[in-house]
């Protein structure tokens, strides 16, 4: 069978999953719970340089493949809560590149996402201690649309380790990853402080290291402001965020300013805009107008269309554009998410020229 209509049986398939399974869910009569979760998103990944295609089977680097468990205890007003969560390792649609095919399963330590203790209590606030969210993680990404497993603000999780080619046909070294980012802020071992919402808004502190990764002095001070609200027919939810980064002791302090909000009308219109600076290494825009409709009775159909413009990536003088197009289907009574995405990616220099290129991707999440 060839390797895309298997992807399609497997995506088709995937809504009969047993609808009907349980919240695996345990409560002690006391306030306090213990919840199993999880999800898979296989995906099939196919990536055109120019010169030639590369396809495989993947895993959704969006929204990878997990399992994890909260425990939950209540104390009065506050919660005291434990999470655990790990991707389960499988290859990357992030990673898959012309030269190199990940192998299909590969767990490492860095696979651990959470291992998070926290107390939110009713008037200080909430305290996080453990890896986890620094206090920028999303800031760059909030996006109401619908259809952020296809096409989002995070451009490499689709196809970052794939390489543009030059006017000759060959690799060029110039990866997706490098010329596209959204400097959105990352999961480390870290002390997080959340304040208690005023009128929408949220103000969270961080600090963090890298303590997954073998050999990494990363560490990272970062703060961020939070807005959520419905306003009349409009819900609004907004994010900014600055960070302070010390990558190694050989690699000079960066400093990232992210933000991004989005409005979705009662209409299901939506609009998407994010901006990002990071210190010498360049800036971008984005841009996503989105709609969803129930137009069939299985559940919400979202597209949307968007684009991303960064500039000073990868030279002086560099520009790098990409236009995307996605549509997700929902199974609502199976927990399933079946989607489409596909994007194009154009990147000038000065004193280069690079082939266009182009991806697709399509695969369908289950959550239980």
């Amino acid at each position: 069978m060839h390797p895309i209509v298997r992807s399609l049986t497997i995506v088709s398939l995937l809504p009969m999953a047993n609808a009907a399974a349980a919240e695996m869910k345990y409560e002690n009569g006391n306030g306090g719970s213990v919840l199993l979760y999880g999800q898979l998103d296989p995906a099939y990944l196919s990536f055109d340089d120019g010169v030639e295609t590369t396809s495989d089977f993947v895993d959704n680097s969006a929204s990878n493949s997990r399992v994890g468990i909260w425990v939950r205890q209540d104390y009065g007003a506050n919660v005291l809560s434990f999470n655990f969560e790990t991707a389960l390792g499988f290859r990357q649609s992030g990673s898959l590149s012309q030269i190199f095919t990940p192998k299909a399963v590969n767990w490492q330590r860095t696979s651990i996402r959470k291992v998070d203790l926290s107390l939110k209590t009713d008037r200080f606030g909430t305290f996080y201690a453990g890896q986890g969210s620094m206090s920028t993680d999303g800031v760059a990404e909030v996006d109401l649309s619908g259809t952020t497993l296809a096409t989002y603000v995070s451009i490499p999780d689709t196809a970052g380790a794939f390489e543009f080619r030059d006017s000759a046909g060959a690799l060029s070294g110039r990866f997706i990853a490098g010329s596209f980012s959204d400097f959105d802020g990352a999961r480390l071992g870290r002390v997080r402080y959340d304040t208690p919402t005023f009128a929408g808004f949220t103000l969270s502190a961080s600090w963090g290291k890298e303590i997954l990764a073998q050999d990494s002095d990363f560490e990272s001070a970062a703060i961020a402001l939070r807005y959520a609200n419905t306003i009349g027919d409009f819900q609004v939810q907004g994010a900014l965020g600055y960070a302070d980064a010390k990558p190694s002791r050989n690699v000079a302090k960066f400093k990232d300013t992210i933000g991004s909000v989005s409005v979705l009308h009662a209409s299901g219109v939506s609009v998407t805009l994010a901006s990002g600076d990071r210190s010498d290494a360049g800036n971008y825009t984005y841009g996503k107008l989105g709609y969803q409709g129930n137009w069939l009775s299985i559940g919400t159909t979202a597209m949307s269309v968007d684009y991303y413009r960064g500039r000073e990536r990868t030279a002086d003088g560099s520009s790098a554009t990409s236009v995307g197009f996605g549509a997700v289907q929902s199974f609502h009574n199976a927990n399933v998410h079946a989607y489409l995405g596909y994007r194009t990616y154009e990147l000038t220099e000065p004193d280069a020229s690079y082939q266009d290129a182009s991806s697709v991707i399509f695969g369908a999440r289950w959550k239980f």
